[in-house]
């Protein structure tokens, strides 16, 4: 098939600089110098006037970590655990539909660099790519699950990310609908034919077809496809037909961390879906201390929502936060050099991370729970 994102020639250029990229912001530029302008919107955009996906960012900058001094960091290390399992970094790669759109690898590449980089890959209901293939990398594989509108074909989905190997399952609960992301309905963006929700069509959806005035096929397509009435009792459903950890991805409330826990769940994400639904939403960093207050050890807590860097990792450690999600800096990558591309995102985090540890006093990622934070303003 033709490739329907990036420019090849342009993409195989911007491989050649990936090893001179020294931060996730330098390989965001050589994405962006491939990607044609709609898909580079469809992965950057928030919701309305982007309020809270700048936030996320400004949030993030306002926390500032009290360094410990005179510890032994000559062997800083960044092992750690998430849902009881030994990863190389406190990190997972987000749940992102469509990957395809930029690099005909889509997922596969980015599993294969999640596995090389030692950290978990979470598949979208909306992947373009099918789990079987994905959990044929070999590597720890997440499943993420859009309640969808026949509760029975949710849990068929479920059943078959098990069968494939999947070790957890993660619902998205913060989306009965898309937000209104002006960018896409400016647009008009549409899914090219080659690109497909493979986990729920065999054939072009509504998600292909491009509107004659301003709007979103794809936010169409989720209209039609995802339950706007999911519920705590689809979460005590999804709890009773999977033996596999149950994450819920979208909670900013401390009360709905409290009753997540009670219902069972073994982590919740705080999250604002990367600025991408509820604009004016409360920064996902802000939300954190309160959510990790509010479980008290009942259940992990993973942030999500504008990770841009190691710091931003130590930051959320410092907060009370097991570890968090990245999302766009991977698909940047992915844009710019294909699998080469998104495990140099994952190596220049690892770097960043372990010099912020080693540079905070902490020899290990245990150690950042214990240290202060300050926040500009406060």
């Amino acid at each position: 098939m033709d490739f329907p994102g990036a420019d090849v020639d342009a993409a195989v250029s911007g491989a050649h600089r990936l090893e001179e990229a020294l931060c996730l912001a330098d390989v965001e530029r050589l994405a962006a110098a491939v990607l044609p302008a709609g898909v580079r919107d469809f992965v950057a955009g928030g919701s309305g006037g982007e309020t809270t996906l700048e936030a996320n960012r400004a949030a993030l900058e306002r926390v500032f970590v009290v360094p410990r001094v005179l510890r032994d960091v000559a062997r800083c290390t960044t092992d750690a655990a998430l849902l009881g399992r030994p990863v190389r970094m406190p990190v997972a790669v987000a749940p992102v539909a469509y990957q395809r759109l930029l690099h005909p690898e889509g997922e596969l590449a980015v599993a294969r660099a999640a596995k090389r980089a030692g950290v978990p890959f979470t598949v979208s209901t909306l992947s373009s790519v099918p789990i079987e293939r994905i959990t044929a990398v070999g590597g720890t594989v997440w499943f993420q699950l859009y309640w969808l509108r026949e509760p029975g074909r949710a849990l068929d989905l479920v059943r078959r990310a098990e069968d494939a190997g999947a070790e957890a399952v993660m619902l998205t609960v913060d989306v009965p609908w898309m937000g209104r992301r002006l960018r896409d309905l400016r647009n008009r963006f549409a899914l090219p034919d080659g690109v497909r929700a493979a986990h729920l069509a065999a054939a072009p959806s509504t998600a292909h077809r491009r509107p004659s005035g301003a709007g979103s096929a794809v936010a169409a397509h989720t209209g039609e496809t995802f339950s706007s009435a999911v519920t705590w009792s689809s979460v005590a459903e999804l709890r009773e037909h999977t033996r596999l950890p149950l994450v819920l991805k979208g909670v900013l409330s401390p009360e709905d961390a409290v009753r997540a826990a009670e219902c069972g769940v073994d982590a919740v994400v705080v999250s604002n879906h990367g600025g991408r639904q509820l604009d004016g939403a409360v920064p996902s960093i802000e939300a954190l201390p309160e959510v990790v207050a509010a479980v008290a050890g009942r259940c992990d807590v993973l942030l999500d929502s504008g990770v841009r860097g190691g710091t931003d990792v130590l930051r959320a450690l410092a907060l009370g936060a097991c570890g968090v999600l990245l999302g766009r800096p991977v698909l940047w990558g992915l844009a710019a050099g294909g699998e080469a591309g998104a495990s140099r995102v994952l190596e220049l985090l690892a770097d960043e991370l372990r010099d912020a540890l080693g540079l905070a006093g902490c020899p290990g990622v245990g150690a950042a729970g214990g240290l202060r934070t300050v926040r500009r303003g406060a």
